[in-house]
């Protein structure tokens, strides 16, 4: 379970007095889960270091904690260590370049590999069974505590879509287990992510409604400004209706395509077989083999994206 690279990341945190975490543009569990449970580690272990997170406030995720304010004089001689963050254009607060020292913490493919240490497991679920495991692994210079375990448990829970994908592994739920040891409500956590607004409910009810799938197992929607607006729904809302598609039998892979108000769309991008993040970063995105993200400036570029996920379903079928 160990690393070496795991005390190199716990002797620099000893060394800095001032240590700020950031993370990914428009948070998910595990983005807030890491940044937050690495934050948590730190305070407990080290309470005379001055310890901040930096990032915009994502209200839906209000429980996996809230953002700090701070001064640009903070960043000199500071630790900045940034967690979830595949490449650095995605890094939120573009102040994390003005530390003295640069740490990157990730689970994505590694290719922007940025920081004077680069620690990057792509066998991970996610950042956050990273952080747990240095926690487990450093021999008690960071011990787990109740509310990092909390944090920590609830980031591998949404980067594994409750246990569901393939990223579940043995490790996965040996360091869940571990945690669940502590004391907080698992399945608080997971009535949390469960619960949706209605704006979002009904959102999801039109996706399946209205989702097109063709014949060879490729699903599509695009949700555009107007269709958004008829639901009071923004683009942060659109999260929950990602993993809809792969409930549909005969569904293969697919992509949510949601208008952005400048008129270019956020592409979300899915599959259970065929590994599409070749397409996303064709298209300015990136990801892991199932799950990728992309952009595209109009619905033409959208329909070329989709010609792209059906010759991959077609290669994946002939060759499965």
């Amino acid at each position: 379970m160990g690393n070496p690279i795991y005390a190199d990341i716990v002797n620099k945190i000893q060394e800095y007095t001032t240590i700020i975490i950031h993370r990914h543009l428009r948070p998910d569990p595990d983005a807030l889960g890491s940044q937050n449970g690495l934050a948590s580690l730190i305070r407990q272990a080290y309470p005379e270091k001055k310890v901040f997170v930096a990032g915009e406030n994502e209200d839906s995720l209000s429980y996996l904690g809230s953002m700090d304010s701070i001064p640009d004089e903070a960043y000199e001689g500071a630790l900045v260590i940034v967690t979830d963050t595949a490449n650095q254009p995605r890094v939120s607060d573009k102040r994390f370049v003005k530390g003295d020292y640069l740490i990157k913490i990730d689970h994505h493919p590694n290719e922007d590999p940025y920081g004077d240490i680069c620690l990057v497991e792509t066998q991970a679920s996610s950042s956050s069974e990273i952080i747990a495991k240095i926690s487990f692994s450093t021999g008690g210079k960071l011990p787990m505590n109740d509310a990092a375990a909390r944090l920590l448990y609830a980031g591998i829970v949404g980067d594994t879509g409750r246990f569901l994908y393939p990223a579940t592994t043995a490790v996965t739920m040996e360091i869940a287990s571990k945690l669940m040891q502590f004391d907080f409500s698992a399945s608080d956590i997971s009535q949390m992510m469960n619960t949706n607004s209605l704006k979002t409910a009904n959102l999801s009810g039109f996706v399946l409604q209205s989702l097109t799938i063709n014949d060879v197992g490729v699903a599509s929607i695009i949700l555009s400004q107007e269709i958004l607006g008829k639901f009071g729904a923004v683009d942060s809302d659109t999260a929950p209706v990602v993993p809809l598609p792969g409930t549909v039998e005969g569904v293969l892979c697919w992509g949510i395509f949601v208008e952005q108000p400048n008129g270019t769309y956020r592409c979300r991008l899915r599959s259970k077989g065929p590994i599409i993040n070749e397409v996303a970063k064709r298209h300015g995105g990136g990801g892991h083999p199932l799950a990728s993200g992309a952009n595209a400036k109009d619905e033409s570029e959208i329909n070329d994206i989709i010609l792209e996920l059906e010759e991959l379903a077609i290669e994946w079928q002939n060759t499965h």
